[in-house]
């Protein structure tokens, strides 16, 4: 009989993916499932970056690319990173990978080993927990808290730093809660740092474009202090909505930056020749694509908080950014995974519940409002008629 190292036994999944296999095979099987557990937006790919694919294709763009990536996009970083952020930022610094968990899968592997601890958000997302305990790190988790707003706390992060901490896992904006970081938090964390100069920070900013009323967001990038032991994750999938196209990209300190090279050539040697093309189109092209989609989020939003919190023994802050809601639910006596499987099964909407985000989810569960106003409110009164009917569990 075949056995394969332990280590594979620790590794976990994104139970959204599952929820969206399940939803798939209820519709399958006639059911009528209002989806709101992938984040997943629903707009199709702008044309402009489309045709940008198909023309790299019709040119000839068939062959490998360079591992790192092809020069002309991660010029592309380059120039958005400055036009957003107001930073410089070297192209020999970016690395094109497909898809943002590449770069987490790379860091941690990093930094992760048997005695050494990793802080990461939670509730956050899964693939940081996963991939921690994959290898042999021990997982240590910062609390995302509901009074804070799903801010992490600069002081409550310091606090867990111990001398075998050897990475720092951030995400703002949120998923699975929207909470976005305000600037002073941040100040306060970086000035923390400087006194763990041999911790790295991974600061995911997948969904930097999606913020509302008026909140900023601060790329970690501006702080010219930890730009030295600082890995920026990023990429096209929410942005753009390009998730099918696996496209990432991440910024690395210099001594980093060979190894994540290395890694590259072992893993996927390169991201595929005609998707790149499509990125620089992205990048370079007119943004007001990005503009009037996170406006239609931003209408969504609306809705999805005041039908939760219209729900019996339901509620929900205002999220500040990305595209998800994390109502409490902790009031209506169901037990949160418990709760998300009824809705499914029982009134036909895909949720996700908090505890697949990490021990402080239980009592909530997110939803993506990354689907059309007339399904999330189809969703929404699904939902309100069974907490009617179902309450306790």
């Amino acid at each position: 009989m075949i056995t394969i190292v332990p280590a594979f036994g620790r590794i976990g999944e994104e139970n959204a993916f599952a929820v969206l296999a399940r939803a798939g095979q209820l519709a399958a099987e006639g059911r009528d499932i209002i989806n709101l557990g992938i984040g997943q937006p629903d707009m199709p790919t702008p044309a402009h970056i489309v045709e940008a694919g198909i023309r790299a294709l019709r040119d000839g763009h068939h062959g490998y690319t360079p591992a790192v990536g092809i020069l002309p996009l991660r010029e592309a970083v380059s120039r958005d990173l400055h036009r957003r952020h107001g930073v410089e930022v070297s192209s020999d610094s970016v690395l094109i990978v497909p898809g943002g968990k590449v770069t987490m899968f790379m860091a941690i592997l990093m930094f992760g080993e048997p005695g050494a601890e990793i802080l990461y958000p939670d509730p956050g997302f899964p693939i940081y927990r996963s991939m921690i305990e994959f290898t042999g790190a021990t997982p240590v988790p910062v609390p995302i808290r509901e009074a804070n707003g799903f801010a992490f706390s600069a002081q409550e992060t310091l606090s867990l730093i111990t001398e075998r901490t050897r990475l720092l896992i951030l995400n703002s904006p949120a998923n699975p809660t929207g909470g976005v970081t305000p600037k002073a938090e941040i100040d306060a964390l970086v000035a923390g740092l400087a006194a763990h100069p041999d911790v790295a920070i991974l600061s995911d900013e997948i969904y930097g474009t999606m913020t509302y009323d008026g909140e900023a967001h601060h790329s970690l990038l501006r702080y010219p202090e930890i730009r030295e032991r600082l890995i920026y994750l990023d990429g096209a999938s929410k942005t753009y909505a390009m998730t099918g196209w696996r496209l990432g990209w991440s910024v690395w300190p210099k001594p980093l930056y060979d190894a994540a090279r290395k890694l590259a050539v072992n893993a996927h040697s390169c991201v595929n020749a005609a998707t790149q093309w499509a990125g620089v189109a992205a990048l370079d092209g007119s943004q007001d694509c990005v503009a009037e989609m996170v406006a239609e989020f931003d209408r969504r939003r609306a809705l999805v908080v005041e039908g939760l919190n219209a729900l019996p023994n339901v509620s929900c802050i205002t999220p500040k950014g990305a595209f998800y809601a994390f109502p409490n639910v902790g009031k209506t006596g169901w037990k949160a995974k418990a709760l998300a499987s009824a809705l499914l099964e029982e009134a036909g909407v895909a949720t996700i519940g908090g505890p697949d985000f990490g021990v402080h989810g239980e009592g909530y569960i997110r939803l993506s409002y990354a689907n059309s106003s007339e399904n999330i409110l189809r969703a929404l009164e699904r939902m309100g008629s069974f907490l009617s009917e179902r309450a306790g569990g």
